[in-house]
């Protein structure tokens, strides 16, 4: 591959921007070598500004389920943008897709657009602690849900690409209120609320982890902590910024079969367009301003770009529920082509899956946390990473982050992407 222009960028790129990057992960600081400047993407592919295509596993972080540049999504945008790209004020659109969304996932009653997963995840703690009246909240180490300060404490992504422990700007009065474990360890959650009880708001969670890489949750995990927060008082929050919408119609929920009190969702709903949002039962979210004394705003909340972006894709994965045996399909192959051809390879290897998010872990153990995903072979994942990349496979450049398939890729992208593994 010729990366001659991509360096040329990322060079000048470094004398305007921090780092030369507007986020931490693509500077390649954990993988090594110079990031990938990209001038467009199509279907299951990208293009990076020196003519490289490359097959996407990244999907901009997963939003892209259907692939880039869906036709009907796009032409939905240009129709839109005729009619200005922002207004401030209500349109019967953001009802439409709120409506689409309360159909769609089960337990939503109300549901309240903003501008990125992180606003989502940073107005879903304070609206649980609004509800509670209590300030603390347990996250589990190695789970990123946005890079609010309340959450830096022990994340997982980039955060831990980075090894960056103690993030500075976080306050300790502010660190005090997170309260953190291990990620499948209910045992951990029960003697956390013991030593602090009556003081927990909520418990934050990704339903599956994909923060370092795709940890699935344990048999019965989730409905353990679904148990302690009906017990103890405590709102159960899902951060579906990943799973929604992609694991299933209804996202972690309607898979897993457990209902959440609050829920957020990310670009997804915009089909990759700047957009979050949070839901829940009427009971909690009638404390949100207007209705309530619980404050959030935002000028470009329910943008109308963003708004018919989301509506045009979630229609058509609402309208065509096959799309998701289509992805368990396609993952299922993935994970056991990469099965057969590294199994072969003088270097142990896990992989977990659900749906169609994946990761290959080089490792001896499982990887069922945090801890174990810091334990697998980090410098043999670095090497896999520029090996796919330089045969034409785009993976997200850090050992702490899921892959996702669109249902744009093809068996023979599949194949094409395992034969690469087998080159390794």
């Amino acid at each position: 591959m010729i990366y001659q222009s991509s360096k040329s960028l990322f060079e000048r790129a470094q004398h305007s921007i921090p780092g030369g990057v507007n986020s931490p992960v693509r500077a390649f600081r954990s993988v090594g070598g110079t990031p990938v400047f990209i001038e467009k993407a199509k279907g299951a592919y990208l293009y990076d500004v020196d003519g490289n295509e490359y097959i996407d596993f990244v999907n901009s972080w997963g939003p892209m389920i259907l692939g880039h540049a869906h036709e009907p999504v796009i032409k939905a945008i240009q129709d839109k943008a005729t009619a200005s790209t922002s207004f401030g004020a209500p349109t019967e659109l953001e009802i439409e897709i709120a409506e689409l969304i309360k159909s769609m996932a089960p337990n939503v009653d109300l549901i309240r657009m903003v501008n990125s997963g992180t606003e989502a995840c940073m107005s879903a703690v304070r609206l649980a602690r609004g509800y509670t009246q209590k300030n603390k909240f347990i996250k589990f180490e190695g789970c990123y849900h946005g890079h609010a300060d309340c959450f830096l404490v022990k994340a997982g992504s980039g955060v831990a690409t980075f090894n960056i422990q103690k993030v500075p700007g976080v306050t300790a009065g502010v660190a005090n209120d997170t309260l953190t474990c291990a990620y499948n360890d209910i045992s951990a959650v029960e003697k956390l609320v013991a030593e602090h009880q009556n003081e927990i708001a909520a418990v934050i969670i990704e339903p599956v982890a994909g923060n370092m890489g795709c940890i699935l949750p344990e048999e019965g995990y989730l409905e353990g902590l679904r148990e302690i927060c009906d017990r103890e008082n405590i709102l159960l929050i899902f951060d579906e910024v990943m799973t929604g919408f992609r694991l299933a119609r209804g996202g972690a929920q309607e898979k897993l079969k457990i209902n959440a009190d609050i829920i957020t969702y990310g670009k997804i709903i915009g089909a990759g367009m700047p957009v979050g949002a949070f839901a829940g039962r009427k009971e909690i979210m009638q404390h949100i301003a207007p209705l309530g004394s619980v404050y959030q705003a935002g000028t470009l909340s329910g943008n109308p770009l963003a708004m018919i972006a989301g509506y045009t894709l979630l229609k058509e994965l609402n309208t065509n529920p096959d799309i998701y045996d289509e992805l368990e399909a396609k993952g299922i192959y993935l994970q056991k082509g990469l099965t057969e051809v590294l199994k072969g390879k003088s270097h142990p290897f896990h992989i977990n899956r659900m749906g169609s998010m994946i990761s290959v872990h080089f490792s001896d153990h499982e990887i069922v946390d945090f801890n174990s995903a810091s334990g697998s072979d980090i410098e043999i994942f670095n090497k896999f990473f520029h090996h796919m990349l330089n045969s034409g496979v785009y993976l997200p450049p850090s050992a702490f982050e899921t892959w996702f398939i669109s249902n744009a890729i093809t068996y023979q992208d599949l194949d094409r992407t395992i034969e690469a593994a087998s080159r390794f």
